[in-house]
């Protein structure tokens, strides 16, 4: 053992250990969050997400420009491993290589060479994005981008420390390369290096070997510091992350528990360690920012400010927690109003698009619903109008402040049954609130109910027994509220031994289908442009020869397609339609824009910035189409709004698909 491994072996274990210190603080911190969250459930399918969503990076590469350069950075430093494994090897036995995997070898060293060269090219563009072209989304504080300039040289550097190993030694084997090292671009950049000063590739390849060994410990004890800790806990953020179909559900709270002090979450102890690790694996990458309704159109509300808030408050409050020490600067403040403004949590439409496009699967609307039920049902503060829809929702039964004896009017002179007259039906009709009162979507209702029934549907109704789904009550907060609806609902189902239900609305769609389950309701739910598509493919449904409307451009709601996957049957259903054709905005199915409706916002005043729905009804009528077709009952009336906006009402209709389908039925 010469001086060399000596030093090395001095440097690798304190390198080593101050990592371990700095990385075990954060795995400390993330006890400091006190909320139960269990999810070491299927690891066959947490795996698969691993392989498919951190390795082969498909969230990335939905922005292929950007996704196409972090796939050359990422599979780099993977592909590098086997450099750097070598090069720490060396340091405690100089000689070593990995020769001795023969044809392997070759395979190995041609990949390092080819991605090095690509990783190279891939910072600099990647620098260019951030200096030159100014990709909005990555316009972040002078501190995030000096640190991500710095994660950038440090790779760079890395690349070139291993280029440089690499041509010096062919330089000092006299331009020949050993048995199985096949290094193409290493092989035509050592001649020109070393062309008249062989003799010097010795004492280079030391210096370049150095320098590739402490750029990587330095890289690995700089990222407990830096944003780019993702580097290290993107692969078990992404394994711990909610599966399909809880990805996209909001859980429960335990209401009949005593003990429990704060509802929600005010500060990081009410938070679980999930949701404080994905406080650590945010990159600020600013795909949440750049899709985000509310960020789009100039409001308060940022998801990646709030992830990132939240390791701010972590870093901040957890070590003192842990080891029970007390602050009161510190301890007088709370991630609520201190950190997060109330309002930025209001904006919030809940259409998921920051979830769905992070990288990391961050899960950021369950952060912001959980703040929210702190502050609706333990502080009691929340947008004075909201007052009426609890007080609605929890005597009348639905949001506006209708009599619920009058759900059912719609139905009169159609000759359909309710439950209670005769529950002998096959499907029942889940008509929702606005389906039952909104005076513009009852026309929507009753076109559907018209379809069934010219396709001899046996369906019923619940009439006055229904009373709405709790979307809107548990998206903004009020659980309570939230859960009595519910579990009234199911009561009301399971007497009625209902099996399917069919409804036009994407809220109670989502909440039937997918959240009553968390209170014993288990039901086959469909859409009903699902249904419709069911009844025009079975020839049930007769269609005209020619359409009404020629041209139409759809809206996905983010409850149907974005919640629950369902892109296909609202255009199939369009499709079958002789003569319409469909033109889609620019933003369309997963990457649809919302309403602006959702998450309670229908209910909320836009206090500042634009409108959302303004921003996607203009998209629409870039369109030039004359019909704007939709199949959600608030994305109805966002739109039909936007389109008066415009001054565009008498040119422009907003039609529900149902609608569109029964004008042109026979």
């Amino acid at each position: 053992m010469d001086l060399k491994n000596i030093i090395f072996i001095l440097v690798f274990i304190s390198a080593i250990s101050f990592f371990i210190y700095n990385s075990n603080k954060i795995i400390k911190n993330l006890t400091a969050g006190k909320k139960k969250d269990y999810r070491f459930d299927n690891i066959g399918k947490r795996l698969k997400n691993v392989w498919v969503i951190a390795f082969l990076q498909k969230k990335l590469l939905r922005d292929f420009k950007a996704g196409i350069l972090h796939v050359f950075i990422f599979w780099g430093f993977v592909l590098f491993l086997f450099a750097v494994v070598e090069a720490f090897i060396q340091g405690f036995y100089s000689p070593f290589s990995f020769q001795f995997l023969g044809p392997v070898y070759s395979l190995i060293t041609i990949i390092e060479d080819v991605m090095g060269l690509l990783v190279i090219l891939s910072v600099l563009y990647a620098l260019y994005r951030r200096y030159v072209i100014h990709i909005p989304r990555l316009e972040v504080g002078k501190a995030e981008k000096i640190d991500a300039t710095i994660i950038l040289l440090l790779i760079m550097f890395v690349v070139i420390g291993m280029f440089g190993e690499n041509i010096s030694l062919i330089a000092s084997h006299n331009f020949v390369l050993k048995n199985y090292e096949v290094r193409p671009i290493s092989a035509i950049l050592s001649p020109l290096f070393y062309s008249n000063h062989p003799t010097n590739a010795v004492t280079f390849f030391e210096i370049f070997w150095w320098m590739h060994v402490l750029v990587v410990l330095t890289f690995l004890n700089y990222l407990p510091f830096s944003k780019h800790l993702h580097v290290l806990t993107s692969i078990p953020n992404t394994f711990f992350a909610n599966l399909e179909p809880l990805r996209n559900t909001i859980k429960p709270l335990n209401l009949e528990d005593e003990s429990v002090e704060v509802f929600g979450a005010a500060d990081i102890e009410q938070f679980s360690w999930k949701q404080i690790l994905d406080g650590y694996s945010c990159t600020q990458c600013g795909r949440c920012f750049s899709v985000c309704p509310a960020a789009t159109v100039g409001k308060s509300l940022s998801p990646r400010k709030i992830i990132v808030d939240i390791r701010h408050r972590v870093e901040e409050k957890a070590p003192l927690l842990l080891e029970n020490k007390t602050d009161e600067e510190i301890f007088g403040k709370t991630l609520v109003h201190d950190y997060i403004a109330d309002k930025e949590l209001w904006e919030c439409t809940t259409c998921m698009a920051c979830v769905q496009e992070c990288p990391v699967m961050i899960e950021h609307v369950d952060s912001i619903v959980d703040m929210r039920r702190d502050l609706v049902l333990t502080e009691s503060q929340f947008p004075s109008n909201l007052n009426n829809v609890f007080k609605s929702l929890e005597t009348n039964y639905t949001p506006w402040a209708f009599n619920q004896s009058d759900r059912a009017a719609w139905a009169e002179g159609m000759n359909i049954k309710t439950m209670a007259e005769d529950h002998n039906g096959d499907i029942l009709f889940w008509v929702g609130c606005a389906g039952s009162f909104d005076e513009r979507y009852k026309k929507v209702t009753k076109a559907f109910a018209s379809l069934m029934q010219k396709a001899n549907i046996n369906f019923r109704i619940l009439g006055t027994e229904e009373k709405c789904n709790g979307d809107t009550a548990r998206r903004l907060g009020n659980e309570y509220l939230a859960q009595m609806l519910m579990k009234e609902n199911i009561e009301t189902l399971n007497n009625y031994g209902v099996k399917k239900i069919v409804t036009a609305c994407p809220h109670c769609f989502h909440s039937i289908k997918n959240e009553y389950k968390q209170f014993g309701g288990n039901f086959e739910v469909l859409h009903h442009t699902q249904f419709l598509n069911e009844l025009l493919s079975e020839d049930k449904i007769k269609l005209k020869d020619d359409a009404s409307v020629k041209k139409v451009t759809y809206h996905d709601s983010c409850y149907l397609g974005r919640y629950n996957g369902v892109y296909d049957s609202p255009r199939l259903s369009l499709g079958k339609i002789n003569g319409l054709e469909i033109v889609e905005m620019n933003r369309n199915k997963s990457k649809g824009f919302c309403c602006g409706g959702g998450g309670g916002r229908m209910f909320l005043e836009d206090e500042e910035g634009g409108r959302i729905n303004i921003e996607r009804t203009r998209e629409a009528l870039e369109t030039e189409v004359s019909t704007i077709a939709s199949a959600c009952p608030f994305c109805m009336t966002m739109m039909t709004d936007g389109v008066k906006h415009f001054e565009k009402i008498d040119e422009v209709h907003v039609k529900d698909i149902a609608e569109i389908i029964f004008e042109n039925s026979n």
